[in-house]
């Protein structure tokens, strides 16, 4: 039997409704009553969301080369990290907090795409006069990243991958797929990706890219992983 629309919309709106505790039946979308008891109800609590700084293009940090490259060689900088790729809700995603807030006080974090926002809300403090977190924009801003890498070793008369640079990418949607083959295009290698591989990624391709790229997936304990990266 067809059950009408007014009557179909009725027990949608009253399965809604009844599902709650001393639900209270909604009819011809009047949502009066619901607006009403919202009104009534305490504000939320307030909570404390830092800012960050964000603009540094490559062109920036390419602009204080002359401070930034005497202070590597210095050992004022010990590392750089990126930290970045997409967000994502699944259990293991704290992972990437843990892991920059546990980074050392004399390294720079690099930022791209929306899972710097798991990243931002901490206080990493300042290193040269700069924001230890740079933020260099969303996944589409990663050439940004690969201009600083690739510059850096050109100083230093290296490859990116003898730089003092860990990269690890968060992983969620099909931008990033862009990201980390460019990555590997380029002959980078030892990034780590989590806290799954990408479902292209089968067993096989996975060990491949592991025996040819270096490419890991992150551990359970960030804090371990930033240790064995640091070599210590």
């Amino acid at each position: 039997m067809l059950i009408p629309p007014e009557t179909y919309k009725d027990r949608l709106f009253t399965t809604r409704a009844t599902a709650v505790p001393e639900g209270q039946q909604i009819h011809n979308d009047d949502f009066s009553a619901v607006i009403e008891m919202a009104k009534q109800c305490p504000p939320l609590p307030a909570s404390e969301i830092r800012q960050s700084t964000t603009g540094f293009h490559h062109s920036v940090i390419l602009g204080i080369a002359d401070t930034l490259i005497p202070a590597i060689k210095e050992g004022r900088v010990s590392h750089f990290f990126l930290i970045g790729g997409c967000d994502g809700a699944e259990p293991g995603r704290n992972y990437f907090s843990d892991y920059a807030e546990s980074t050392p006080a004399d390294s720079f974090i690099l930022t791209l795409g929306c899972g710097k926002f798991r990243i931002w809300n901490h206080d990493y403090g300042q290193l040269l006069g700069l924001p230890r977190l740079l933020d260099m924009g969303q996944c589409n801003n990663a050439y940004s990243a690969i201009k600083v890498a690739v510059a850096l070793a050109d100083a230093f008369d290296c490859t990116v991958n003898d730089l003092p640079l860990t990269m690890v990418v968060s992983w969620f949607e099909q931008k990033a797929v862009a990201v980390l083959l460019t990555l590997l295009a380029l002959g980078v290698q030892g990034v780590t990706i989590g806290p799954n591989p990408p479902g292209f990624i089968t067993p096989n391709v996975f060990k491949i890219l592991q025996e040819k790229f270096n490419l890991k997936l992150t551990g359970q304990d960030a804090k371990q992983d930033l240790a064995m990266a640091l070599g210590s």
